[in-house]
Parts: structure tokens; sequence; C-alpha cells
């Protein structure tokens, strides 16, 4: 898998997590609590999250990314 494929996988998840977060306050703000649709959209938003962390840790596992070094202590 390229480098490009694999940011666009990345940004894939941010806008689906973004976009669940926003669903999640516009069901909250036009439903006032008749329905569960707000907490549907924020379980899914908690674990898109969840499944893009986890992916990213397996993918730095198998070798798949490399992380950059950044905060890492200059010597």
């Amino acid at each position: 898998m390229n480098d490009s494929l694999k940011t666009l996988v990345v940004i894939a998840f941010l806008i689906l997590i973004l976009w669940n977060l926003g669903a999640g306050l516009y069901y909250m703000l036009v439903d006032k609590g008749g329905s569960k649709r707000t907490v549907n959209a924020l379980t899914r938003r908690i674990v898109l999250s969840v499944v893009l962390i986890l992916g990213v840790m397996f993918a730095a596992w198998m070798g798949w990314i490399d992380f950059h070094g950044v905060g890492a202590n200059p010597r």
C-alpha cells in the first residue's frame, strides 16, 4: 500500500468521525431526547475512533507505517 493511499484512509476515517460527531450534535438539538439517534451517532464515532487508533497501532507493529519522530528528544 503506498503512502498516499494510507493517508487517504486515515483522512476518510477522520471525516467519518467528524460527520458522526456533527450528526450527534444535530440529533441532540432536533430530537430533544425523543429518540436514540444521538446515542447511536456518538457510539459510531467512538467505534470509528477506536478502530482508527487500533489500525494505526497495528500498521506500526507490522511495519507498514513509520513514525517520523515528532516530539523525540534531539541528540
